[in-house]
């Protein structure tokens, strides 16, 4: 001990440049590296081949040496200015990160030790995985990781700094939720499909070595799970947070004791809407009751039967807009096959298993489960490159676009109903104001929940995402182009329009000025201020101009005439009333084996 002791000191000593303690005064060090220092040496092989001379300073080479070190900080890990850890990389899971960051700075450091220049290319690839903000927001499309997306090249206005806010309508989306039934059976299909494929190339007795390694013996993070589509705990969270947001953003709004006619709660029937209907009102009025540790307070949540809520479900009970998506499966598939047929194409080349177009849009559905719900992307996400990534997700936006968008006007003008119901509230809300309705006596807020194929309609007809020329088609009734191709830029993004919890709020505003408007209107989309085309591209407008260039040129179109229905349909879809049900019950036979039938949405 007392050996390697001294020997220790030696060579500390000589690293300290104090010579050694029983040599000269110039260390072993400087008279064996004195030449080198004149050129680059690999530090690893030096310390090796010295170890005989340093034992233990060599060990420590080793283990020290041995890490690759980051040699910059995390926020100026990117070479980009505004792209340090900045909105387009909050989707990005610290683990994810950190991997990036610390591959990119190991890239450089051996090219550096190597006295090789930096490829552009390695540069330009984790540049893009790091700054793609297709691949971030495909990747974790939940509320929290795209809500702070937001065009920095939009200043919002300042026009009602010095308004006071009298009515909140908010549009929301559900929250995150489980994936469907049919679509883990898919999944389940697909872990069969893979070992199939492995299968054929060890038969082929070719080599695995290109297959990733997750692939073989792959199953389902599902597997044997029979139900779906419900509200998972990130959704629940998702939308308790918006609820406690919404109030401390609007504290003179809910100010006022609980009451249904002054905080109207409503959702569609399909559970995970209700639920997280309950789960905002659990944030909102936290703290405003008597129950549990956390002050909470019962509220109402009321919902319109499916077969008849068309202000919340107008696509479910619109049978022209059936038709419509029946008859456009076609054009969405021949929209979408060039590019599957391409990235399959580079795939098979690439991994060796003869993937299908059908295998590569469900490893592109399972990308985006597993990063969004389990946070992986080491598995099904690492199987394609940012340029892939940003044509499926391209892809994706215009079945969005053909089907639930600005593709067809039958999409959005069969939401009506629902515009009505928005504007109609604002009016009430002014005519309170105008007669000085009392406190309590007036609704302040109505908070609705539903289903993407509630929220993107209504954003078509307030006109969102669109440029100036666009909004002007729209009001010729003409037909909108399809979103340009990747790379060029679009405002039509299925990730941002209308991710899970994705809301609108459209705020009243009293202002009281020598303007002729009295009343003002602010569009927030996921809780940020967004331009109104129809407003001069500002995110607020005068109620009346709202109603006038927006609204209006809508309401010229009848819901039922829209959508093929007719009186008698609908009293023969309406549910029948209470009374009915009951006098029913009491004299229809029941058999209690019966199962009650459900519908799968």
């Amino acid at each position: 001990m007392r050996h390697i002791g001294d020997a220790h000191e030696r060579e500390l000593n000589i690293v300290r440049g104090g010579g050694d303690v029983h040599g000269p005064t110039q260390t072993r060090m400087d008279s064996a590296t004195g030449q080198d220092r004149k050129r680059q040496i690999n530090t690893l092989y030096w310390w090796s081949s010295n170890e005989t001379r340093y034992p233990v300073l060599s060990r420590l080479a080793r283990d020290i040496l041995n890490v690759p070190m980051s040699t910059v900080v995390s926020k100026s890990a990117f070479s980009q200015g505004r792209q340090q850890l900045g909105d387009n990389q909050h989707s990005l899971g610290s683990n994810a990160m950190n991997v990036l960051i610390c591959l990119r700075d190991w890239i450089r450091a051996e090219r550096r030790n190597q006295g090789i220049k930096s490829e552009p290319n390695d540069e330009q690839r984790l540049e893009e995985i790091m700054t793609s903000r297709e691949f971030s927001a495909e990747s974790s499309p939940m509320y929290g990781t795209v809500k702070d997306i937001v065009d920095d090249s939009f200043v919002p206005s300042q026009n009602l700094d010095q308004c006071t806010p009298i009515h909140l309508n908010l549009v929301a989306r559900h929250g995150t939720r489980a994936p469907t039934k049919k679509r883990l059976r898919e999944l389940e299909a697909f872990a069969a499909r893979l070992e199939v494929l492995v299968r054929d190339v060890k038969e082929q007795k070719q080599s695995l070595d290109k297959i990733p390694a997750w692939l073989m013996g792959w199953n389902s993070p599902w597997n044997g799970k029979r139900t779906g589509g419900e509200l998972i705990s990130e959704g629940e969270d998702e939308l308790y947070d918006l609820g406690i947001r919404v109030r401390e953003r609007f504290p003179s709004l809910f100010s006022e004791e609980y009451h249904p006619d002054i905080y109207s709660i409503k959702a569609t029937q399909v559970p995970r809407a209700s639920a997280s209907a309950v789960a905002f009102g659990l944030g909102l009025f936290s703290g405003k009751g008597k129950l549990g540790p956390g002050g909470h307070r019962a509220f109402a949540v009321t919902s319109e039967s499916r077969a008849s809520d068309i202000v919340l479900r107008f696509h479910d009970c619109c049978q022209s807009y059936k038709n419509f998506r029946k008859s456009q499966e076609p054009t969405v598939k021949n929209l979408k096959e060039p590019i599957l047929d391409e990235i399959t194409r580079e795939l098979v080349r690439q991994y060796g298993l003869n993937f299908t177009k059908q295998d590569v849009s469900t490893l592109w559905f399972l990308c985006r489960q597993e990063a969004s719900l389990l946070n992986i992307t080491n598995q099904a996400c690492s199987l394609f490159g940012p340029a892939q990534v940003s044509l499926l997700e391209w892809a994706d936006d215009l079945e969005l676009f053909v089907l639930k968008g600005y593709g067809n006007s039958l999409n959005y003008r069969m939401g009506v109903p629902l515009l009505e119901d928005v504007i109609q509230s604002m009016e009430q809300a002014i005519k309170a104001k105008e007669e000085g309705y009392a406190p309590g006596s007036y609704e302040k807020a109505s908070l609705r929940f539903a289903h993407a194929e509630t929220l993107l309609p209504f954003s078509c007809l307030i006109g969102l995402f669109l440029e100036e020329s666009e909004f002007e088609l729209i009001q010729r009734e003409q037909t909108l182009q399809y979103p340009p191709k990747p790379p060029k830029t679009r405002n039509w993004r299925g990730s941002i329009v209308a991710p899970f919890a994705g809301n609108n709020m459209l705020v009243l505003y009293s202002c009281t000025s020598n303007n002729s408007n009295k009343y003002f209107v602010r569009v927030l989309h996921n809780e940020r201020p967004i331009p109104i085309p129809g407003c001069n591209g500002s995110d607020s407008c005068p109620f009346e101009v709202l109603k006038e260039r927006i609204v209006t040129p809508h309401l010229k179109h009848d819901y039922n005439t829209l959508c093929n229905m007719n009186l008698e349909q609908k009293k023969k879809d309406s549910p029948p009333s209470m009374f009915s049900r009951m006098f029913g019950w009491i004299f229809s036979p029941r058999n209690a084996d019966t199962p009650t039938q459900k519908v799968e949405l």
